[in-house]
């Protein structure tokens, strides 16, 4: 990691969320103290998507959830720097997270770049990615929200695409591709920055759930 001089604690409150005790649901209001839409970064890392997409779209509130404390500062850091007021961040696992404390129905779009593929079969079982995750994707995202997906393994690129095939309300919509950066932070995440640098392939997803279905009403 890039050396950074970390704020302290109390110059970082403003960005850090405090996690809710178990079960508690949280009020999007409350934690932002507006009622714009929001947003979920599972596994922000250095947070450059935060602090890019923060930046240009003020109108929205965006929500990170990493299970790492040092990236949760990291990111905390940088924001706070920038004077950015339409973050929080959270250190957790984000699959207990999104279960215990999202409201059905209640973001407009989750963002997953890069999740660690977890390489050796024995850890398969630690990846971000199985049935029960892909469900609570789909029961907090509102009709019409967004699914956005971005990873350099092909292997997972196509355990993640299967899982999310099979669930009917959550359909492939047209990916758009990036286009060349224009400076060096012009990037999705320093990940990708990085893959591309090397050269090395990308897979991108994006899924849309349904409106006005059967289905959905259950999600």
């Amino acid at each position: 990691m890039r050396r950074l001089k970390r704020l302290p604690l109390d110059q970082l409150a403003g960005c850090l969320l405090n996690n809710p005790p178990e079960s508690a649901r949280l009020d999007w209001k409350q934690v932002f103290g507006n009622e714009h839409p929001v947003e979920i970064e599972v596994g922000f890392g250095k947070g450059l998507f935060l602090l890019t997409e923060a930046q240009r779209r003020p109108e929205v509130n965006f929500l990170g959830i990493e299970i790492e404390r040092k990236y949760q500062l990291y990111a905390a850091t940088r924001l706070t720097k920038r004077k950015v007021a339409n973050v929080r961040l959270a250190c957790a696992d984000a699959r207990k997270f999104l279960h215990f404390h999202v409201t059905d129905r209640s973001v407009q779009a989750v963002h997953i770049y890069f999740p660690d593929p977890w390489w050796k079969t024995r850890h398969h079982k630690r990846r971000l990615f199985n049935e029960d995750f892909v469900a609570e994707c789909q029961r907090v995202l509102t009709a019409g929200g967004r699914l956005h997906l971005a990873t350099d393994v092909e292997d997972y690129f196509r355990i993640m695409t299967t899982l999310l095939h099979a669930k009917t309300t959550l359909v492939p919509v047209e990916t758009p591709q990036p286009g060349e950066p224009a400076h060096d932070l012009d990037y999705l995440t320093n990940f990708e920055r990085k893959f591309r640098k090397q050269g090395k392939a990308i897979f991108r997803a994006l899924y849309s759930k349904m409106r006005n279905s059967a289905s959905n009403l259950k999600s």
